[in-house]
Formats: C-alpha cells, sequence, structure tokens
C-alpha cells in the first residue's frame, strides 16, 4: 500500500478528478492544482516502512470510489459551531485545522457544546511544522476546490456514505491514569497557574518540578470509561504557569498519566484484529513520535500523518485516531 507520494504524481491524481486527503510541507502543497483535495502542513508521517520525517513527499489518502455526494467547506473560528449540524446522517467528515490559531483553541474548547456534538462522525486533526519551524512558520490548511490556504479556520471534507456502508470512529490511547494525586482546575483553560491536589489548592508549577513529574505523561482522565489525554507543553516556574496542548476543563478529576514501558507493543496490542483493511483514515499525535522515538517504526499496519493534535469529535493528545468504512450487514 503506497501512502507517500511525488508532487508529480499528486498532481496527476487531482487532474484525473480523485478526491484526496493530503497532508505534506507547504512548499509543495502549494504547487497543487485546484481539485477535490483538502490538506494540512505537516512534514511527519507513518508510513507503510515505519515513521518518517520528509519535505519532499505528500501523504495521500484517496476517497473510495463508492461515495455519495461529498463537499468541501471552510469555517471560521465562529462557524466551525456548525460542523455537525452540516455533517452527513450516514458518512463522516474530516476537518482540519492549523496549529495555535484562534480556531484551534475554539474548537478545543467549545466542540463538546456545539449542537449535534458527536451525533456524526467527525475526524481530523491539527497541521502543524517541523519542530525546528514552530514560532517562526504558521501551519496552514487548504481548500483545494478553491485552491486557497487559510492560517486561521478549519477546512472540511463532507462525505456521504451509501446504504450498504456505515463509518465508525475509534482511539488508541496507551496511557492509562496513574495511581498518584486527584487534580482539577479552578477553569477550562490551556493554561493553568493553581490546582486543586487531593482537595488542596497549590501552585501548579511547583508541584510538577517538586514531585519531579516526567511531564512526557499527560494528564488523562476518566470520561465515562474513555481515557482523555491533555499533554504538558510547558512548565515556567518563574512565570509559575504550566501550558498545554489541549484545553484542561473545570471540575473533571485529572490524574499524572501511568509510565509506559513499550510503546509500540502497547499500541500493537489495542490495535483492531483484522480490521487494518477496513481503515480508511488515521492520526497519530507528534508527542507519541518524538517521545517514543518512532522514526523508523512501525505501528503496525495503521498509517497517516502525525498531527500537532487528533480530532475524534473533540481535540486530542497523544493519541491515535482512526476512521473505519464498514459493510452494513443490515443493508
Amino acid at each position: 500500500m503506497k501512502t507517500l507520494f511525488s508532487l508529480s504524481e499528486v498532481k496527476e491524481q487531482i487532474k484525473k478528478g480523485k478526491k484526496l486527503l493530503l497532508a505534506g510541507d507547504e512548499s509543495l502543497l502549494t504547487q497543487l492544482p485546484p481539485g477535490h483535495w483538502i490538506a494540512g502542513t505537516i512534514p511527519y508521517f507513518m508510513t507503510e516502512n515505519g515513521g518518517l520525517t520528509t519535505k519532499n513527499q505528500l501523504f495521500v489518502t484517496e476517497l473510495p470510489a463508492f461515495i455519495g455526494d461529498f463537499n468541501i467547506k471552510k469555517y471560521s473560528e465562529s462557524s466551525v459551531a456548525d460542523v455537525y449540524n452540516d455533517a452527513p446522517e450516514n458518512g463522516f467528515s474530516v476537518i482540519i485545522i492549523p496549529a495555535s490559531s484562534p480556531t484551534h483553541f475554539s474548537f478545543a474548547l467549545n466542540a463538546p457544546q456545539y449542537d449535534n456534538f458527536a451525533t456524526n462522525q467527525l475526524i481530523g486533526w491539527i497541521a502543524g511544522v517541523h519542530v525546528d519551524e514552530i514560532g517562526n512558520k504558521k501551519p496552514k490548511v487548504f481548500n483545494g476546490e478553491q485552491n486557497e490556504s487559510i492560517e486561521n479556520g478549519a477546512i472540511v471534507m463532507h462525505v456521504e456514505l451509501p446504504p450498504t456502508k456505515y463509518a465508525e470512529l475509534n482511539i488508541i490511547n496507551i496511557f492509562t491514569q496513574g495511581n498518584g494525586d486527584i487534580i482539577t482546575f479552578p477553569e477550562d483553560s490551556f493554561s493553568a497557574t493553581e490546582a486543586v491536589i487531593n482537595g488542596q489548592t497549590k501552585n501548579f508549577a511547583a508541584y510538577l518540578t517538586g514531585k519531579e513529574i516526567d511531564t512526557r505523561l499527560p494528564l488523562v482522565a476518566d470520561y465515562c470509561g474513555a481515557m482523555i489525554n491533555t499533554s504538558f507543553q510547558g512548565v515556567d516556574t518563574k512565570e509559575s504557569q504550566v501550558s498545554f496542548y489541549a484545553p484542561v476543563f473545570k471540575g473533571i478529576q485529572y490524574k499524572i498519566a501511568a509510565p509506559v514501558g513499550d510503546y509500540i507493543s502497547a499500541f500493537t496490542r489495542q490495535l483492531p484484529k483484522d480490521e487494518s483493511t477496513q481503515i480508511f483514515f488515521s492520526c497519530n499525535c507528534i508527542l507519541n513520535y518524538l517521545y517514543s522515538e518512532l522514526e523508523g517504526k512501525k505501528t503496525g499496519e495503521v498509517v497517516g500523518p502525525i498531527t500537532f493534535g487528533e480530532i475524534a469529535y473533540q481535540l486530542l493528545n497523544q493519541t491515535l485516531a482512526y476512521l473505519s468504512i464498514k459493510d452494513n450487514q443490515q443493508s
């Protein structure tokens, strides 16, 4: 299964009218002709041969020929709240948002309050840049039909499936809650000065450094049995502030994740059995890629872009999200 293609190969696919989800460096994406495609910037990928960093190829996911109606839509920071209302009843939507944009932050904080939240299959990712370029280069997302790129907003491909098919969204999270303290926060935010530790309010940066917490391990919350991560971005003891890659939410009980000895083994154990051929799209987190040193290593047969955040209904961290297209046995 080939996933990475040269610029000229992708141009040919677009000219043939293929419907594509693309990921790659901005220098390549800006050279593509108009067509039925959406894209986000990123140079990191999980390929059929293992983890790879490259700015010379594009990662391609082609929509199957059996799909029904589809449309590409651009959303603003405010109108992205309509994403579930616009989704097809039987099908799925793929969303791409630039990292550190106002839309990224707004979606992360507010998605669970959107009208019809999680009633339709919404998968996607946060576009990024090479880690050496963070702060110097802005991530972008592309609408191929309009031949435009944006630094703030969201591009969504809504895809309808025939009655014989249905889409199923899942996540793989190798992290579980550790046995440590119960941590809550006073407000929804991407940063925290104070946290309530086992019922006592403390300076969170001082707590983390005093306990020598390994911040490569995320905070984990138990949402009715689903483990949801919030990853640490930085701990500034001078400013007494801790920043996160996704928001923490008021009143939710978090714990530091339990250590993971072998990422590949832990991940492989959770892979769906005999389902790899049904997986249409997946994405994995840049922090998993970096912390677990996935360059050159395979994570089963699952491939996709390595992202600055995964979207499975809402924003996730240090998780693999995947969407399968399955046969409807009742049709």
